[in-house]
């Protein structure tokens, strides 16, 4: 199992500390929440702060883009060193503009994923299966930390495992979203590939949190 810290709940007086215990630790990425404002309400980080932690930290930065134009932000985040750049299925028009985000995403040499929100039927995700690295199925609302897992992210996640297992894709499917040890394993079990954790790795022991999500 992959596991994603998620930097929204680093305690920035802490900074070092705790990306030093990251460094030492399980995690084999770093998730980034881009949030502009606008399709959501919150807001977080630019470019810059992406360049300060590819400097600090081993892990693969994992970029998730909540925004309204992905396609401006996607390349904007490419050019500050994001490895995966995962964006929102609500926040386009049409499907030959997804899957041309998605091309240009790979042209640029970095992995593309496809999210949508807990209230997006899954059936949207079918038309892309095969174009995309990995699907990020949100079990809470995005836009902000520390919600509760929502229980039918399970089946959500069961349903498009075996999408993706009929159409020989090999794309990993991540989950964002009240991530803890017992919500963890209901997704491993669920046929989960990625595990993005904010609260529960940043407020507690960072390596025992971490290795509890890998297994």
């Amino acid at each position: 199992m992959i596991v994603a810290p998620s930097v929204l709940s680093l305690d920035y007086s802490r900074m070092k500390e705790q990306v030093d215990e990251l460094n030492v630790s399980a995690a084999e990425w770093i998730h980034f929440d881009v949030m502009d404002g606008h399709f959501v309400p919150n807001l977080t980080f630019g470019p810059d702060i992406l360049k300060g932690f590819k400097k600090i930290c081993r892990q693969t930065m994992d970029v998730h883009l909540m925004v309204t134009d992905p396609a401006f932000f996607a390349g904007v985040f490419l050019n500050a060193g994001a490895d995966i750049i995962t964006f929102h299925i609500e926040a386009m028009d049409n499907e030959s503009d997804i899957h041309a985000l998605a091309a240009m995403i790979h042209e640029r040499g970095a992995k593309a994923g496809l999210s949508l929100k807990p209230g997006t039927d899954l059936a949207v995700l079918k038309p892309f299966l095969k174009d995309f690295d990995l699907f990020l199925i949100m079990s809470v609302e995005p836009g902000f930390g520390g919600q509760a897992f929502m229980p039918d992210a399970g089946e959500r996640i069961m349903i498009l495992r075996s999408w993706l297992d009929l159409t020989g894709s090999r794309a990993l499917i991540e989950v964002d979203g009240g991530i803890n040890e017992e919500t963890g394993r209901l997704c491993r079990q669920a046929g989960a590939d990625v595990l993005v954790a904010g609260s529960y790795v940043f407020k507690n022991d960072i390596r025992k949190a971490v290795s509890s999500l890998a297994g």
